[in-house]
């Protein structure tokens, strides 16, 4: 249909939505049924009547039959840049509800990984959440795939490798432990498979490293099928952290190309994350030289320092391990590179679990703070997980931010078996964090540790409950509904500068925006770590469709290589599993004679937990 009746002011729109549920994060108007969308920003609000005053001929009309619309959700802590070159490489766990499932998915992959390739299981998800609650065993592994090599990953603690992955690493008796890492091996010497992360992740990424990468022109196809993945999840912003073996410049091609090209459908906040130990200072030091942070457009800017700063800050978290204490070195090392950073207007952030690690990282920062004033830099603590009071009201007093992730959702039954509930229901605590005036926003720290889901964090924001069903949090540290969802759109604009411009469904911010499947304020609770989007706009534009608005997505792009795990299931919760038969009710279940995993513990606690960036 057209309307060549003029709209208001001789302004129209582009696009129209009505007759929704939209939620607009703005107090003085919540809800709307209506909005308009001009020049990639939103132009109008209200009631259909109103908003329908701003079509003309040229026009186009969604109605939304209802359906609940939110801002497109921020993540402000993810891993994007470097997962999106390996994404069409991995087999995703993420939401896969059993171990039977998993190890069919993984067998079914090892017969079609052409040879010289390895199937991968890249993090994003927990023993917990498998009706066994338990990991694989190696003997499964070996089962499973005798000739293709299987690496497995859980969280940042430790990783799996079948026979035919050791033989392509290369690792035998003769190899020696790396520094920070333990090859666990059998009475014989010889390795078992099992590569533990003690205290941190080196020899983890280390050795995957060792796997074969997808050439470049497959990489852009795995970064854009990975952004369509997360498009299809309603999220249409995320802030990179950085991340280990993710270099500055080199790693950052790809989404500068997609970008040249237009082909970026996430907007991209990136973080530069130094990659050498005792030479963080040379990094930053040359690079506050040649990079701004702002720099960029929208859709693809430099957001500052970190997560990193200097590797003596970094506590690595194993709740399976004692609490690590960082060396006599880190507070000379971060206030080197922190007051460069201030000097330079530089925001940053840093990597901190513990409240012992963000208590000592806040001496240096208070210290610099009296030569080189933080105020305005958004600079943050990420993780947060056993932060005191005391250091809550030290940030605010800063200026500084913590940014949250559902780690522990991933990990809590570990937690919980080292430090006990009562220390459990109050980490993070994050409505103290609110109370206190700190700028909150929640994220993921995907691919490696929770999966990129943002309803799987919504979902733990909300019901205090990890991915295995475990209540870790009372109600005075769980979320309503309205709340949660603010701290994934207008919360997570401050973490890259961009308050007040996106964020929120209001005139003059970005019009980014998702359509959802289901009713997210009303659904049963349960419902809501099942949620996706149905239709999802960034800049005004469709860059994700599916059901009755499945006429405005953009082409297919088909996935490369064609063998690809993301081809046979795609991504969270294997959505293709109705297709190979793996969502039928489990058939067989996967035991261990022994009752112990591989690394000697009760299944059910916690093969391994941990993990970093």
């Amino acid at each position: 249909m057209t309307d060549t009746n003029p709209s208001p002011n001789g302004s129209p729109a582009d696009l129209l939505l009505v007759n929704g549920r939209i939620a607009t994060q703005d107090d003085r108007q919540p809800f709307v049924n209506a909005l308009a969308i001009k020049d990639g920003r939103i132009h109008a609000t209200g009631d259909a009547a109103a908003v329908m005053a701003y079509r003309s001929a040229k026009t186009r009309v969604v109605e939304l039959n209802g359906r609940t619309v939110i801002p497109g959700l921020i993540d402000s802590h993810s891993h994007p840049i470097r997962g999106g070159l390996s994404y069409n490489l991995e087999l995703r766990w993420d939401g896969v509800p059993s171990l039977a499932d998993a190890m069919r998915m993984l067998r079914e992959q090892a017969r079609r990984t052409p040879v010289n390739h390895w199937v991968r299981v890249i993090g994003g998800w927990s023993e917990f959440q498998f009706a066994e609650k338990r990991m694989p065993t190696l003997e499964e592994l070996n089962a499973a795939a005798p000739d293709t090599p299987v690496f497995v990953l859980h969280l940042y603690s430790s990783a799996m490798l079948n026979r035919a992955a050791l033989r392509a690493v290369g690792y035998t008796r003769d190899t020696p432990d790396p520094p920070a890492g333990e090859i666990r091996r059998d009475k014989a010497g010889n390795p078992t498979g099992l590569l533990i992360a003690r205290p941190n992740a080196f020899i983890l990424y280390s050795t995957l490293a060792k796997g074969p990468k997808l050439p470049y022109e497959q990489q852009l196809n795995s970064t854009r099928q990975f952004m369509r993945e997360l498009n299809r999840l309603g999220v249409t912003s995320v802030i990179d952290a950085g991340g280990g073996f993710q270099n500055y410049p080199q790693d950052y091609q790809v989404v500068t190309e997609l970008h040249r090209n237009e082909q970026l459908t996430v907007r991209l906040a990136a973080n530069l994350f130094t990659q050498r130990p005792r030479e963080e200072l040379a990094d930053f030091s040359n690079w506050v030289k040649t990079v701004k942070p702002g720099q960029g457009d929208d859709l693809y800017r430099i957001n500052g320092a970190g997560e990193m700063l200097v590797y003596s800050a970094a506590d690595f978290e194993d709740f399976l391990e004692p609490r690590p204490d960082m060396p006599a070195s880190m507070e000379a090392d971060l206030t080197a590179v922190v007051r460069l950073l201030a000097q330079n207007r530089w925001p940053f952030r840093l990597h901190a679990t513990y409240d012992e690690t963000i208590g000592r990282a806040l001496d240096v920062y208070e210290a610099v703070d009296r030569e080189v004033p933080l105020k305005g830099l958004h600079w943050i603590i990420d993780h947060a997980e056993t932060i005191s009071p005391r250091n809550i009201d030290r940030i605010r007093a800063l200026g500084g931010g913590i940014a949250v992730q559902h780690r522990m959702a991933y990990q809590g039954e570990t937690f919980i078996d080292r430090y006990g509930i009562g220390q459990a229901e109050r980490s993070p605590p994050i409505k103290r964090m609110l109370a206190a005036g700190v700028p909150v926003g929640a994220g993921t720290d995907a691919t490696r540790v929770a999966t990129y889901n943002p309803f799987v964090s919504l979902y733990w924001l909300i019901s205090g409950k990890t991915v295995g069903g475990t209540q870790m949090y009372p109600g005075a540290n769980r979320f309503e509904r309205v709340d949660a969802l603010r701290l994934w759109t207008v919360g997570n604009s401050w973490f890259s500068g961009e308050d007040g411009k996106k964020g929120a469904l209001v005139p003059g911010q970005l019009a980014d925006c998702a359509v959802l499947s289901a009713d997210y304020f009303s659904i049963p609770e349960d419902g809501i770590k099942g949620l996706e989007s149905v239709l999802t706009i960034v800049g005004g534009k469709p860059v994700y469709a599916a059901a009755e608005f499945k006429d405005l997505s953009p082409p297919p792009l088909p996935v490369s290589p064609e063998w690809s795990p993301v081809a046979a299931y795609g991504g969270y919760g294997a959505p293709s599993m109705q297709k190979s038969g793996l969502s039928a009710p489990i058939a067989e279940t996967l035991r261990c004679s022994t009752g112990f995993d591989s690394r000697g513990l009760p299944y059910g606690f916690g093969g391994c937990a941990c993990a970093v960036i």
